[in-house]
C-alpha cells in the first residue's frame, strides 16, 4: 500500500510566497528559531492541505513561517524564523 507523502519542498510555495513579497523565494536562507539549522526555502518541507501554507523546518520540523488568504487579506507569520537572508541580484 502507498501512502502519500505529507509535505512537498518550498518549491511548491514559493509562487504563492512571492506574489505577496515580491521576489523569488527559492534561494532565500531562512535560519530555524528553534534549531538554529539553516536551510534554503525550497528544501524547506510545506504543507498545503489546509486553509493556508505552513512551512516548517526540515530538520526539527518546528514552523518557520505561515501564508494564509481570506477574500480580504494576506496573512504572514515569520516568527518561527531566526532571519531570513535574500541575495540582492546583480544590478
Amino acid at each position: 500500500m502507498m501512502t502519500e507523502p505529507t509535505h512537498v519542498d518550498g518549491n511548491a510555495a514559493a509562487g504563492a510566497f512571492a506574489e505577496v513579497l515580491g521576489f523569488d523565494v527559492t534561494t532565500a536562507m531562512l535560519t530555524c528559531g528553534k534549531c538554529c539549522h539553516a536551510t534554503a526555502f525550497a528544501e524547506s518541507h510545506v504543507y498545503n492541505r489546509g486553509p493556508g501554507i505552513v512551512v516548517r523546518c526540515p530538520a526539527c520540523d518546528d514552523v518557520l513561517a505561515r501564508l494564509v488568504q481570506t477574500s480580504t487579506d494576506m496573512w504572514l507569520d515569520f516568527r518561527g524564523a531566526q532571519s531570513w537572508r535574500i541575495a540582492i541580484p546583480d544590478r
